[in-house]
């Protein structure tokens, strides 16, 4: 086995960072960037329930955040403690330059694909972002 061989193998078994973004995942990391400095999880959950009209669990927000965090598309930081919350800190989410590349990425693909769909594409839509 020559170096080449060598280093294939040894990248082959470094598992690698997803960077597409699930349907769910997308609308969270929207959820984040809509509210911003009140992007932390009980309040993204409401607003996803306002916005879709779809209940959700906190536990699956909750997830769904970690997991676009380890993907690099977030950042946290703990916020100041409330009254509100009987001095407990809110942890507020942040989109990183990569989950605004993911964002761009995933409404580039929708525009195309629904740009390309023959019942749709006939001039019926306008998709000047």
């Amino acid at each position: 086995m020559n170096y080449f061989d060598m280093f294939v193998l040894q990248i082959s078994n470094i598992p690698m960072k997803e960077t597409k973004l699930g349907d769910f995942e997308e609308v969270i990391l929207l959820l984040v960037g809509i509210l911003d400095q009140e992007a932390y999880a009980f309040r993204i959950a409401k607003e996803f329930e306002v916005q879709t009209t779809r209940n959700v669990s906190i536990g699956a927000v909750h997830s769904t955040l970690n997991r676009l965090g380890e993907k690099g598309f977030l950042t946290s930081e703990m916020g100041a403690a409330t009254a509100e919350r009987g001095g407990r800190r809110k942890r507020i989410y942040t989109i990183t330059a990569a989950g605004e590349r993911a964002l761009k990425d995933s409404r580039d693909l929708r525009v195309s694909l629904w740009s390309q769909y023959p019942a749709l594409a006939g001039g019926n839509l306008n998709f000047n972002i």
